[in-house]
């Protein structure tokens, strides 16, 4: 398990003073990405194959939105390894260590050079510390969208500001984007988000938006006529 602590700060918080959902995601984000300092066995491996792991879907439950000034600790811990894919889990808790937000996150490991799916051998798997999976609700990390029903809205240019170190759109820039899309009064208490193709610098992501239930609206963004991210947002 590896931990990080936050205090809600102003830039993180919106109008009413609550952590932003994409400040939250930021949190688990960076989390997750400092956890291989704490396994340095998986570390070298990953340098010397120039291999990543990145994110193939997450799924966040919002359990309480914490305020301006409150101090946070986010959690990750691996529960699951196999030659290509990882999965974890990362809570944030408050102060009296109760959870604010529970996700679980599956990730792929590609090789730098070529972005394809790359093998991680059975020494280094089992030198994995893996800790137990916790309690939660674990949905399909595959979104099925809708066949008909969809409203295509203006497209959205990925800027430079989108892009972080693997040179693509970064995960929690997704989620923000597709967030602008929902009613102003749609209070996110959990999503689901399947990666599929990373959009770059210049691309050009088409939103398409569903509202597939009540409580339920599905945005497809997509690079061309292929989905390059899918959320579900639940009321």
């Amino acid at each position: 398990m590896y931990s990080l602590t936050y205090k809600v700060t102003t830039s993180a918080c919106d109008s009413e003073g609550r952590l932003k959902l994409f400040s939250a995601l930021q949190m688990m984000q960076d989390c997750s990405e400092m956890w291989i300092d704490s396994e340095p066995g998986v570390q070298q491996y990953f340098a010397e194959q120039n291999m990543a792991q990145l994110l193939a879907s997450r799924q966040v439950e919002v359990i309480r939105v914490p305020i301006f000034k409150e101090q946070l600790t986010v959690s990750t811990s691996v529960y699951g390894m196999k030659p290509m894919y990882g999965f974890r889990n990362t809570f944030i808790y408050d102060a009296e260590g109760k959870p604010c937000y529970r996700t679980w996150s599956m990730g792929a490991f590609v090789d730098k050079t070529t972005g394809k799916l790359k093998r991680v051998d059975d020494a280094t798997i089992s030198s994995m510390t893996l800790e137990p999976q916790l309690d939660m609700t674990y949905g399909d990390r595959r979104i099925i969208l809708p066949r008909e029903g969809g409203e295509v809205l203006e497209p959205i240019r990925v800027m430079r500001a989108d892009i972080d170190y693997n040179r693509h759109v970064n995960n929690a820039n997704y989620i923000r984007m597709a967030m602008e899309l929902l009613p102003e009064d749609f209070e996110v208490r959990g999503l689901r988000v399947e990666y599929r193709i990373p959009a770059k610098l210049g691309d050009t992501l088409t939103p398409t938006v569903y509202h597939v239930a009540a409580d339920t609206i599905v945005v497809a963004l997509a690079i061309g006529s292929e989905a390059s991210a899918i959320v579900e947002f639940k009321e």
